[in-house]
């Protein structure tokens, strides 16, 4: 038989590293991963996971897995965050941070305004005196030895650590929520999120009491249907009912931001006009599709002349809208 080759060895050694790792980031477990079980359990909102890099693509997969495991989740990129979406933001929502530094500036400097909207903020950090950590009200230390990688630089061992405790914070809340193999086959996407995208979006779509203003409307009242609304966007139209524009959060946001926001002003100056629209008899795969390429999370259905039919949310898509378990 052949010696073991030069890069099987590698590759072995890699592994161990990473084993290592996990095993002391196992032992490092506390009483800051109980609290964060339990916020995240008796959190009546949504999880969402925030992060850069490495560590933001560990935060998508970790949204992944909780979505599909029983507790609503959704990945908000710190950037984007920043100039906008954290509109979406509820002060019922817990946000899981990551960074193994614990001084990603980007997540850090978004910190603060999550906690003044009510957010409990747990972070998933490698070192437990980081100013990540200070501005937490939770932490998850997951420090490993040292990096897989030879110059000790491309995030390896911790990416995996952060991945591992992903996984256990989810299996803990399944266990803490009592989620059944039979709630599993409901909202996996392997199951009845594959059938739902193949339903017409018609059937998804809000149509009732929706955020919508007429033209020439004031901005103040349009930002007050916004916020009632709680869909992230409020459609604008005309006298026949035709979609003519929306106002989402992030534009109110960056407006803000950028001391253009006037309140005294008609909507039709600040609105976005022909704004990106599906059909009622577009398939939910093809709306998520817009969604995705244009990074949008709500979309106005329009029907014949362009009316407003409804407006459908990125969660409608994914069977999210309901999900919502009662605490043992």
């Amino acid at each position: 038989m052949a010696g073991v080759s030069k890069w099987v060895e590698t590759a072995r050694r890699v592994l161990d590293t990473e084993i290592d790792g996990l095993k002391a980031v196992r032992d490092q477990l506390d009483g800051g991963f109980t609290k964060a079980v339990e916020a995240m359990a008796s959190c009546t909102g949504r999880v969402v996971i925030t992060g850069v890099g490495k560590s933001g693509l560990v935060g998508r997969k970790i949204a992944a897995t909780l979505s599909s495991t029983g507790t609503p989740a959704f990945f908000l990129h710190p950037v984007e965050g920043a100039h906008g979406d954290m509109g979406m933001i509820r002060d019922e929502d817990v946000v899981l941070a990551i960074s193994n530094s614990g001084n990603t500036d980007e997540v850090n400097a978004i910190l603060p305004t999550l906690k003044s909207l009510g957010a409990t903020i747990v972070c998933l950090v490698g070192k437990q005196g980081s100013r990540m950590a200070e501005l937490s009200d939770i932490v998850i230390e997951a420090r490993v030895p040292r990096e897989a990688c030879p110059m000790g630089l491309a995030p390896t061992a911790s990416t995996t650590a952060h991945l591992a405790v992903g996984d256990a914070l989810a299996v803990s809340l399944m266990e803490h929520k009592s989620f059944k193999e039979s709630d599993f086959q409901r909202f996996h996407p392997g199951g009845s999120l594959g059938q739902r995208l193949l339903m017409c979006v018609d059937s998804l779509m809000h149509t009732d009491a929706m955020p919508v203003v007429g033209v020439g409307v004031g901005v103040d009242d349009a930002v007050r249907v916004l916020n009632e609304g709680r869909m992230g966007l409020v459609a604008v139209v005309d006298t026949e009912g035709r979609l003519a524009g929306v106002l989402s959060d992030g534009d109110v946001r960056r407006l803000f931001c950028a001391g253009t926001l006037q309140q005294a002003v008609s909507i039709d100056e600040i609105m976005t006009r022909d704004p990106k629209r599906v059909r009622p008899g577009d398939s939910a795969a093809e709306v998520l599709d817009i969604m995705e390429l244009n990074q949008i999370t709500v979309l106005p259905v329009v029907g014949e002349n362009e009316r407003l039919a409804g407006l459908v949310h990125l969660h409608d898509l994914l069977g999210k809208g309901q999900l919502r378990f009662a605490n043992p």
